[in-house]
């Protein structure tokens, strides 16, 4: 069993950029859907914000209305790997995240989280 391997997490000032990777390692299931996701404070993972995601063969790109023209989504579901460029980062932004598969079949697969720190 493969596994999601995330990356590009840190901390940056407010107004700054940074770049997550989420990138297969072993055997995967084909994906259907991919994205990232961010727990609410006090919330646990599986209960997380959706932030962006692609459709297969990235034929739909999904934002939610917080990030919707700061963040782009990409990747390539054939080869299980999602992207997510966030641009004039804020503090609000602050927050462990994750990024997912949903197979077509069989239970969603999660990355390990990466922590992303907006400072003011």
């Amino acid at each position: 069993q493969g596994q999601l391997v995330e990356s590009g997490g840190g901390l940056v000032q407010a107004g700054g950029s940074l770049r997550l990777a989420c990138e297969a390692s072993g055997h995967i299931p084909n994906a259907h859907t991919m994205g990232w996701l961010r727990p609410s404070p006090g919330k646990e993972r599986d209960l997380g914000d959706f932030v962006a995601g692609i459709t297969r063969s990235g034929s739909r790109l999904l934002y939610s209305d917080a990030v919707k023209g700061r963040f782009t989504v990409s990747g390539d579901t054939a080869n299980s790997t999602v992207y997510l460029q966030m641009n004039n980062l804020k503090p609000e932004d602050t927050e462990v995240y994750y990024c997912y598969l949903d197979p077509p079949i069989d239970g969603r697969i999660w990355g390990q989280g990466t922590q992303v720190t907006v400072s003011a």
